[in-house]
């Protein structure tokens, strides 16, 4: 199988399967459609137990990809009323998106790590001690995706509708279906789900509140997006966090401390694999990669760039934009944080150089 390109997609590139499997003894995964961002379908899984299911990452918002959601779930023979968890990895639309509407036709709780909230809701999550928040540099509570970045640069492109419905999830969040959590983890905490005990494990630097929860009895690692098997998980430059790549490496370790007591990873995109710790150290490997090529290109470029001329040295024009950009500002921040470039704001955009 082949895109429009002619290359062969990445396993998180597939389009979603109709079919559910089970992917570990008493888990079942059923994929959803996405069509952004270069994927092609979310994984959302299925765990039951004598009181009903929790199911993991429900999907995008809106009612056809919650069609598909019921469907899939009555081709597994169980309706949304037994579904009494939904449990959400991290903010972002593809996983949280479905679970208002669950929580509205079932009373399911819905579960996130403490810091959960979306881009646009304030800074601090509700219940969280402000004094336990990390260093921020670039405040980012209260905006939406189509606001000015701090580094410049093209603004995503969003409808008129999608921007409406956006800003009416901000002032009506149960009318529009928007999550609302019901428990939040801290790092370390236990839940039950499907008859097992899961360790929550709290993995920021996809984003800040992105939860992985480990079964240490069965080995099996719901990893989110924090550890895919073939491509590696963006890391953006709006983010809570002061170095949200040095924060991604750290949790990637964070995972990789389990080794060889998983025996299978369950990714929010692409297949189920085994060698948790292997694909860690490549995804690792991948950012000093980067990095690397950050320094040389500040070499040859020779006085203060843009990121947006960074980005051109990093990624193809292919898939050129802001996300790369965002990706790209994330890795000049840390190599400016570290001491190995400065930072120029006056006169914007922000231009960044090779420290002396």
């Amino acid at each position: 199988m082949t895109g429009t390109t002619g290359r062969v997609p990445k396993q998180e590139q597939e389009q979603a399967s109709d079919e559910v499997t089970e992917v570990a003894p008493g888990i079942l995964r059923a994929q959803l459609p996405i069509e952004f961002t270069g994927l092609g379908h979310v994984n959302c899984y299925v765990l039951e137990d004598p009181d009903g299911v929790a199911i993991v990452d429900p999907g995008l918002p809106g009612p056809s990809s919650f069609k598909v959601l019921r469907h899939r779930l009555s081709a597994a023979g169980i309706p949304i009323k037994r579904v009494h968890t939904v449990v959400v990895t991290h903010s972002h639309p593809d996983h949280f998106g479905g679970a208002g509407r669950v929580r509205h036709e079932s009373g399911a709780r819905i579960v996130t790590h403490q810091r959960f909230r979306l881009m646009w809701d304030p800074l601090e999550p509700p219940d969280v001690d402000v004094e336990d928040l990390p260093e921020v540099t670039e405040p980012v509570g209260h905006r939406f995706p189509w606001d000015p970045t701090p580094w410049g640069g093209e603004r995503m492109a969003f409808s008129r509708r999608r921007k409406l419905a956006m800003q009416a999830s901000r002032r009506f969040p149960r009318l529009m279906h928007a999550p609302v959590p019901t428990v939040r983890l801290s790092d370390a905490d236990t839940i039950s789900l499907g008859g097992r005990d899961w360790v929550s494990i709290h993995t920021p630097g996809h984003t800040d509140d992105h939860l992985c929860l480990y079964d240490p009895a069965g080995g099996v690692m719901l990893s989110g997006d924090h550890v895919l098997p073939t491509i590696t998980p963006h890391v953006g430059g709006l983010s809570p966090l002061a170095d949200p790549l040095a924060t991604f490496m750290e949790s990637l370790d964070k995972v990789a401390a389990y080794g060889d007591d998983v025996s299978v990873a369950l990714p929010a995109h692409g297949h189920p694999f085994a060698g948790l710790t292997r694909r860690v150290e490549a995804i690792k490997q991948h950012h000093v990669d980067r990095l690397e090529q950050l320094r040389s290109a500040a070499e040859q470029i020779g006085r203060p760039a843009t990121v947006a001329e960074f980005s051109r040295r990093l990624f193809s024009a292919r898939v050129q934009g802001r996300m790369a950009d965002s990706e790209t500002f994330a890795h000049l921040e840390h190599l400016r944080q570290s001491g190995a470039m400065t930072r120029a704001t006056d006169p914007s955009p922000y231009r960044y150089v090779l420290a002396d």
